[in-house]
């Protein structure tokens, strides 16, 4: 799918605090948009030595938090849920309300607590993507703290040069890491058994595979660009006394959809527990 992020403003200088797997895809995401040049993206870690490979692709890279704050006007805590608060508190100091944006994409902590910790009023937004951002294909959902609406707006111009954005209601945001952050493995699990399903039909297991991926990726792709409902692009597949509602009716005898369904309702069950914890 095309994007034409190089025809958008500049995100001006960012900087990524706990530049890991999901703050370095970002990093790149941003890059290869044309967004942000790869200088003008700070990245910190408390080793330093792992974003070697990033300095060699010209991204600035450093273990100051504070520095790479003081340098930013927009700063993405990218740390895990137990490092958070002590990584904010330890901003807080280079934090200021006047300029900076915060925007959080740690999992389970919300603005109120982030708030809480900076005991500034700096802009805030909190973000749920999933790694898919790595290709510039994430499903990332927004919101913000009350009277955040000029923040939003600007995480949605960053994030929607990494994939598609919806803003959510912040009640939401632990569905939505079952649905579009769990959910990509659930996907991606399917497309394995239809891959699987094509070897035991004849294909060898890469052809299977390629063929499975580009179908679902075709799939999709008809639900994104058209705009339409699953069951309306069903109905051009599906003939009567045909072979593919005979495989679907097959599927859904064995509880296709219904595991489906499950599996995200479990996963978002298993969320707030964990989360509640934190």
């Amino acid at each position: 799918m095309k994007k034409n992020g190089t025809n958008r403003r500049s995100a001006g200088k960012i900087a990524i605090i706990g530049a890991g797997n999901i703050g370095a895809a970002i990093a790149r995401g941003l890059a290869a948009s044309g967004r942000c040049a790869p200088q003008d993206i700070i990245l910190t870690r408390r080793r330093a030595e792992l974003l070697e490979a990033l300095r060699a692709e010209k991204f600035s890279v450093s273990h100051d938090n504070r520095a790479a704050v003081k340098a930013a006007d927009i700063v993405i805590l990218a740390v895990g849920p137990l490092e958070a608060e002590a990584a904010v508190r330890g901003l807080r100091p280079a934090l200021d309300a006047r300029r900076h944006i915060v925007i959080s994409i740690v999992s389970g902590v919300t603005t109120a607590q982030i708030a809480g910790w900076m005991k500034k009023k700096v802009s805030l937004v909190r973000a749920m993507s999933n790694t898919a951002i790595a290709i510039r294909e994430a499903m990332t959902c927004l919101c913000a703290a009350p009277g955040n609406r000029d923040a939003l707006a600007r995480a949605k111009e960053i994030f929607d040069a990494l994939g598609k954005t919806v803003v959510i209601s912040e009640e939401l945001m632990l569905s939505a890491t079952a649905l579009a952050g769990c959910g990509i493995a659930f996907f991606l699990r399917a497309i394995r058994a239809a891959s699987q399903g094509g070897t035991q039909i004849g294909f060898h297991s890469e052809e299977a595979l390629l063929m499975a991926a580009q179908t679902a990726r075709g799939a999709a792709s008809l639900l994104l660009g058209r705009q339409g409902h699953p069951e309306s692009e069903i109905d051009k597949v599906t003939t009567p006394r045909g072979c593919t509602i005979e495989g679907l009716n097959e599927m859904e005898h064995h509880g296709f959809s219904s595991a489906m369904i499950t599996g995200i309702v479990t996963s978002n069950e298993k969320a707030a527990k964990l989360f509640a914890k934190k």
